[in-house]
């Protein structure tokens, strides 16, 4: 079983206004208004490629309450803590050719907060996966992605964790499966731009010393590759095809492995799948389909460089 958490959860409005000009009145193309934050994203890739999951985290408010209205609708399960002040964040993104975000404050937590949301992860049992993706909202501590995995230490779970600098860095103590750095990440960690895919590569294995397992990591235009714990290096550049959309594009692609190495834990086909579910969500104005995966994942049966 598969449980992704969202500390911070949002509304995403996502709007199209092409020609936008400031100071102006805009007429929208199209809009939606969808569940958003990055395991909630991950949960509904799952939904997509047919892969069940569990959405845990914190909610609160009217738009907390929203994004649980539309997650039942949608069919994805979850079982989050109701936050007793504040209301969950909403976050506008703008397309007019390129894209444009902002994102809102959101709640304040408390520790009792997380330790509600532990309780939770004490159902979780050995053999499971536990996603820890995206941002933390105000009054957590960098540490917490880290602290919520002392109380499961006692279980063998897939860890997956997919956050930035302290956040991610502070879990490698517990080795986790898998994290899902970009290019922009592993700057903010390394405070230096990698020039190549050799540097990309050094670098995924410096996580690797400091305790990560297996190293994906997200490129962009570029592609990704993949930097197993027992030594191969799997790259691929992007798939041919007109981008419409890139939101939530990483939390398919973390998905897409998930779900490809459910199947019989083969690296290969879990990098396939990656990248053929990161291609359909970015091929696509809302969220890729089942069958656009499968078409672009039978074209990279072949291709991988290894």
């Amino acid at each position: 079983m598969i449980y992704t958490v969202t500390l911070n959860p949002c509304l995403d409005y996502l709007v199209a206004v092409p020609g936008f000009q400031s100071g102006r009145v805009n007429r929208a193309r199209y809009e939606r208004i969808v569940p958003g934050g990055k395991g909630i994203n991950v949960s509904y890739a799952l939904h997509i490629l047919k892969q069940d999951s569990l959405a845990l985290g914190l909610v609160g408010g009217f738009t907390g309450a929203e994004i649980e209205r539309l997650m039942d609708r949608d069919g994805i399960r979850h079982d989050f803590v109701q936050l007793q002040r504040g209301s969950s964040r909403i976050d506008v993104q703008m397309v007019d050719g390129i894209e444009s975000s902002i994102n809102g404050v959101g709640p304040e937590i408390s520790p009792e907060d997380i330790v509600a949301l532990c309780g939770k992860l004490q159902q979780l049992q050995d053999g499971d996966t536990l996603v820890l993706s995206g941002s933390i909202p105000r009054g957590a501590r960098d540490t917490v992605y880290s602290d919520i995995l002392g109380t499961v230490a006692d279980k063998n779970l897939h860890v997956v964790v997919d956050a930035k600098g302290p956040l991610l860095l502070n879990t490698f103590k517990y080795k986790p499966f898998l994290i899902k750095p970009n290019r922009q990440e592993l700057i903010d960690i390394f405070y230096r731009n990698p020039d190549s895919i050799d540097d990309i590569i050094h670098y995924a294995r410096a996580m690797q010393n400091m305790g990560a397992r297996n190293v994906l990591v997200s490129l962009d235009a570029e592609g990704a590759v993949l930097v197993t714990e027992d030594g191969n290096v799997y790259r691929h550049s992007a798939m041919e095809g007109t981008v419409r959309n890139t939101v939530g594009c990483g939390d398919s692609m973390l998905a897409g492995f998930l779900s490809g190495y459910h199947q019989n834990q083969n690296m290969v086909e879990a990098f396939q799948m990656s990248l053929a579910a990161a291609s359909a969500n970015a091929f696509h104005e809302g969220r890729g389909t089942y069958d656009d995966i499968m078409e672009l994942y039978q074209k990279l049966q072949n291709e991988i460089e290894e």
